[in-house]
């Protein structure tokens, strides 16, 4: 392109090339990017200019040549697409007319902060530095699919308005970032699609609005692998947010946040792995949580942000934190949507015993026995709750001393007041009404006073009744025995 066919803006643009100087074209009057279609000649740089400069400037000894806008109203579609372009390229708070065009294409360094743009095509598009959005405002879908950065992804008080119907708002599947992804404040009206990503960093969405509706996706992070923390804290997300398959090395931070999908999911992160997940501080989730087979080292979650259902089996984690009392944590689990999960207790046990709460771990399996029990045919539950009447399913040891104590009272009573007859009066040792109910009572030990007296009527009944339940009592203190042992 010859120099004769440019804009006294466009020379500036390209004499400052080939040394790497500014070329601010910014008015003190009108400063908004999002206003940049009233900007006048002095301000308009075409895109076929942007290119040709990109691509074929010529380059003097001893400088380093960069593009460096600032507040241009660009014309047309910057086409670089395919290109490979050596030179760092800022386009700061400019106005873009038409979508640019950079699939599979290569830069050193692209900074587009500030800017107003229809969209951004950039699948497979290669950086070697960072790629910068900061504040830009995009009245389209952002397309960088199987992109690769090798520095950061700053998108922080990026702005993308709802895309086409079907297209998501932001997509960043499959890209591979070797620093961290920066969005605070990012605002969407459409899908973020992070499926198959992988960040080197961090991922920080701490106050982001994403906002798609009741139903429908808000993030999808489906086998997501990063290597640092992902921040959403105090994010506000209406759609659910999906993790599925998710790797998270570090803390999946969702402190302080909004998480709204009414009738459904409102955070799917079945089967991940990561190493802390803490839902604190904010409202109640509106939605289900579902963390059916996910690992992670810590769980930090209050009772107050879990909502109305939620997902645990086969959920698995080493803490869990804040410390509350057994009772709040099993209102969780009975609030899981498949019902009796034998699983989730025990998890929940667990947690109770590495801290040293056994009065906890075993109140957590007194209800795991009482919910079971919900689950067995009437037979099943009947006995279940004698077991549980008398000794409490063996997790309450003392009740069964109670019951044997009270009966032994009153069985002593009643046989001091009326003696059974002797079988055998010769034979017969002197009546002792104490040690007698305790014959009746314990089915191993005998002290010889079963065997010599017969009670009759009302009192050989009171004799069949003591028996059938100190047999009882006795097979349900082995139980608890039995099953104490067994955890040790």
């Amino acid at each position: 392109m010859e120099i004769d066919d440019m804009t006294p803006a466009e020379e500036r643009v390209w004499r400052a090339f080939p040394r790497g100087q500014d070329v601010d074209l910014r008015s003190p009057a009108d400063e908004n990017p999002a206003r940049g279609e009233d900007w006048g000649p002095e301000r308009t740089v075409r895109a076929v200019v942007v290119r040709a400069l990109l691509l074929s400037a010529p380059q003097e000894d001893g400088e380093t040549a960069a593009l460096r806008l600032a507040g241009a109203r660009i014309t047309g579609v910057l086409n670089l697409q395919y290109a490979d372009i050596g030179h760092a390229v800022r386009l700061s708070d400019c106005f873009f007319e038409d979508v640019p065009v950079l699939y599979a294409a290569r830069l050193r360094q692209l900074n587009l902060r500030g800017s107003v743009l229809p969209g951004l095509d950039a699948a497979t598009l290669r950086v070697d530095g960072v790629l910068r959005m900061s504040d830009c405002l995009f009245d389209g879908p952002v397309r960088l699919g199987g992109a690769q950065i090798s520095g950061a992804l700053f998108m922080d008080g990026a702005e993308i308005d709802e895309p086409p119907a079907g297209q998501p708002a932001l997509q960043l599947n499959h890209v591979t970032i070797g620093d961290g992804l920066s969005a605070p404040g990012l605002r969407t009206r459409g899908e973020v699609r992070l499926s198959g990503a992988s960040v080197a960093g961090t991922i920080d969405l701490n106050e982001a609005r994403l906002r798609v509706g009741a139903g429908k996706v808000a993030l999808d992070a489906e086998t997501l692998t990063v290597e640092g923390d992902a921040r959403l804290r105090e994010a506000d997300v209406l759609g659910w947010i999906g993790l599925r398959g998710a790797h998270i090395a570090g803390r999946l931070d969702l402190s302080h946040a909004t998480l709204a999908n009414p009738g459904d999911a409102a955070l799917r992160a079945s089967s991940c792995t990561i190493g802390e997940l803490w839902l604190r501080k904010g409202p109640r989730m509106e939605g289900t949580l579902n963390l059916r087979r996910a690992q992670m080292e810590v769980l930090f979650l209050e009772p107050k942000v879990v909502p109305d259902e939620v997902l645990l089996n086969s959920l698995v984690y080493t803490s869990l934190t804040p410390h509350e009392p057994a009772e709040r944590r099993l209102a969780m689990l009975e609030r899981d949507g498949e019902g009796y999960v034998p699983h989730a207790y025990e998890q929940l046990t667990a947690a109770y015993r590495r801290i040293g709460d056994d009065p906890a771990a075993r109140l957590v399996q007194l209800a795991k026995q009482r919910r079971r029990r919900a689950t067995l045919p009437w037979y099943g539950r009947l006995w279940g709750h004698v077991q549980d009447a008398t000794v409490g399913y063996g997790f309450r040891p003392l009740r069964a001393a109670g019951w044997l104590v009270s009966l032994l009272m009153a069985g002593s009573v009643v046989y001091a007041l009326h003696h059974p007859a002797p079988l055998k009066p010769d034979e017969a040792p002197q009546f002792n009404p104490v040690f007698y109910t305790l014959d009746l009572l314990l089915p191993v030990i005998s002290f010889g006073q079963e065997a010599a007296f017969a009670p009759t009527g009302g009192y050989q009944w009171l004799s069949y009744t003591l028996v059938l339940t100190g047999w009882i009592l006795a097979t349900t203190v082995v139980t608890g025995i039995t099953r104490t042992v067994s955890r040790q």
